[in-house]
Parts: structure tokens; sequence; C-alpha cells
């Protein structure tokens, strides 16, 4: 069960973009511009969400974990599907999300995909290239895989 559990979960990393993304601009809670070309030579993990969704709820102590323990990740959670932002603001404060979040609408997920599902998951490569997407549930664990898996393939041994 487990290692189907895991092969699943790493399944993510095979489905590439649909489309070519070029850029992102989200403005988070706190009035900071982020765009795709700040984070060069990170990987950039987009993270839509929804406080109602647990799934969403599940997978948010891993990406936290990920942003606060590894340089080399940049995450940003964007809320969607909300009508009153303090509630967000609240539940970002609750479960201590240390990475930016922004409050999120279909025009500002427009910038990378039509959001149909969530959690869905957004992965850009240190070059700012697309890597990868989730529909569903991740996990720290499959998306530090991922990079590794990445990393040997680039002749980088240690990713951290």
């Amino acid at each position: 069960m487990m290692k189907h559990k895991l092969s699943v979960l790493f399944c993510w990393a095979v489905l590439l973009f649909s489309t070519q993304v070029q850029a992102f601009q989200f403005q988070d809670s706190t009035g900071k511009i982020h765009q795709l070309a700040d984070y060069k030579g990170r990987w950039v993990l987009v993270n839509f969400w929804a406080t109602w969704c647990p799934p969403c709820l599940k997978e948010i102590p891993d990406l936290i974990a990920l942003y606060e323990n590894r340089q080399d990740i940049m995450v940003i959670g964007v809320a969607m599907d909300f009508s009153d932002p303090q509630v967000v603001m609240d539940f970002v404060q609750a479960m201590s999300i240390t990475y930016p979040t922004v409050l999120g609408n279909r025009q500002i997920a427009s910038q990378l995909d039509d959001i149909s599902l969530l959690p869905s998951t957004y992965f850009f490569d240190p070059d700012g290239k697309p890597a990868a997407r989730q529909l569903g549930i991740i996990s720290r664990e499959s998306i530090e895989k991922f990079i590794e898996s990445k990393s040997i393939k680039k002749g980088v041994v240690n990713p951290h």
C-alpha cells in the first residue's frame, strides 16, 4: 500500500505543463510582488489551495517544512475560493503558514492554468522553466525525490 502511495505521489513529477508558462506575477497578502524571475536558481512551487479543502490542509505542513528547511525551494501559496479575505488570513495564522500567501481568483490563477481541482501545484525548475504539476495532494517526500532525480541527471550530487 505504501509503495503504491509513493508511486502515485511521485507520478506527479511526470505530468508536465500542457502549456509553457513564461512568467507570473502574484501580489501576496503583505503587498509584496512575486515574479518567477525573482527566484532564478531556486525551485519554485506554486500551490493553489482553499481553507475548506481537506487534502490542501493535509499538505500544508509539508509545504511549510520545505519552505523553512530548504534554501533551494520557494513556496508560494495561492488561496482560492473564499468569500472573506480575513478568514483566509486568520487561517494562515492559525496554521502557522510562513511562506507567502496570495489571495487568489480565477484571473490570478489563469497566469498558470485553468485551475479545476484543489489542491493544484505547479513546479518550476531553477532556470524558471515549468518542471511539473500535480493535481491533488503532494508531499514533502515526493517533491524532494523529484528534485533529487533532476539533480542526479544534471550531475549534482547533493541538491540541498
